[in-house]
């Protein structure tokens, strides 16, 4: 027989045992659609970025430097993937995105990027290692970023394939300005290579001495949405601005993005004008930008089907009023915005489209959550 303290333990393990997947919450009556949500999973240490495997599990990072594995029920794994090279969380730092080489099924590369540490500094770099069960083998490290400091700040740090061969690293300024301007500086800049990070031949700086050849587009202060858009396959960004002028931009090769001679936004606390305004010849202008900021992190194209009022939509995270974002577009232009969730899950760091064709969120936070929405049929 069992004692009332027995049957009492024996409840709290299989609570802690069973995946943390949440029933349905509320349903939202969206513009052009309704929808709720589930938790997936709980109890993630500020995730950073989500990927899909093949085989119906998803890998998430945690900025504090754990590689952790979901498989398809919402069962967290407590064992974290081993492997990873030496990370270092300080500040916006830690492990950051994540992304499936192309033919993955094929060679098992998996590419992240991170805070490197070097003698007291550190920087985004980006490595990869072929993931077999719990580990990541034949490691190397494809891109290090010069110069390294000590700033907390501005990691950038998103990697997109372009499906052409060529993999986008994103990067920010680390908080300080006038490195988005220096050719000589990968800070602030996109950066494009090869899968195994040799540097294109056709690359904008590849033949300036004066300039780092990895170099895709410059000017740029902290890009944490990468994606490509489902029509054209051309890459579209999206950067944090300061107090106002967070920017969505579709970077082109060579070109000048003008952080900080302009911006649409402003200094902290004090608003007093940054650079020379919003406008310079040279400079490109961003095709949309929010002032107040949002502090946009993570973006998608929604190609599926099951949110069938939602096709060839651009999602983007909102950490700051902790909302889901969507913009409908006409081509370049973004004609409608719609903002949703407000509140409802907290910080929300990522956007991904799974292969069920379902929209999953990551929320930053001590006690981080895996998110996917759902359809609700019309009344």
């Amino acid at each position: 027989m069992a004692y009332p303290a027995q049957i009492l333990f024996a409840l709290i393990a299989a609570l802690l045992l069973s995946p943390a997947v949440a029933a349905p919450g509320s349903v939202f009556q969206t513009e052009k659609q309704r929808v709720t949500y589930e938790v997936v999973t709980q109890g993630l240490s500020h995730p950073w970025a989500l990927a899909f495997l093949p085989n119906g599990k998803m890998l998430v990072s945690e900025r504090g430097g754990r590689l952790r594995l979901i498989d398809s029920d919402g069962n967290l794994d407590p064992r974290p993937i081993e492997g990873l090279p030496p990370i270092r969380q300080q500040g916006q730092g830690g492990l950051l995105d994540l992304a499936l080489h192309p033919k993955f099924t094929e060679n098992r590369w998996l590419y992240f990027s991170y805070a490197e540490p070097e003698n007291g500094a550190y920087g985004s770099a980006v490595a990869r290692g072929r993931l077999k069960g719990h580990n990541l083998d034949q490691l190397e490290v494809i891109f290090r970023m010069e110069r390294k400091t000590d700033s907390q700040r501005h990691f950038g740090s998103r990697l997109t394939f372009d499906g052409q061969g060529y993999l986008f690293i994103t990067l920010g300024d680390r908080g300080d300005r006038p490195r988005a301007q220096d050719l000589n500086d990968h800070a602030g800049s996109l950066i494009r290579l090869h899968d195994d990070g040799r540097i294109p031949d056709d690359n904008p700086f590849v033949d300036r001495r004066d300039a780092k050849p990895e170099i895709y587009s410059y000017g740029h202060r902290n890009i944490q949405g990468a994606a490509l858009h489902p029509r054209t396959n051309r890459l579209w960004t999206h950067e944090h601005g300061p107090q106002g002028g967070d920017e969505i931009n579709i970077p082109e090769p060579g070109v000048n993005h003008g952080w900080p001679v302009i911006t649409y936004g402003v200094n902290y606390f004090i608003g007093t004008k940054i650079g020379e305004g919003t406008h310079k010849t040279g400079m490109a202008q961003p095709i949309y930008h929010w002032t107040p900021s949002i502090a946009p992190s993570g973006m998608t194209f929604y190609t599926g089907d099951r949110f069938k009022n939602w096709k060839d939509n651009l999602f983007v995270g909102s950490l700051k009023f902790q909302q889901l974002v969507r913009l409908e577009l006409d081509g370049k232009t973004v004609k409608h915005e719609e903002r949703m969730l407000t509140g409802e899950l907290g910080r929300i760091r990522d956007v991904r489209q799974g292969s069920d064709g379902l929209l999953y969120l990551l929320t930053d936070e001590d006690q981080g959550k895996l998110v996917r929405l759902l359809p609700q049929p019309d009344h």
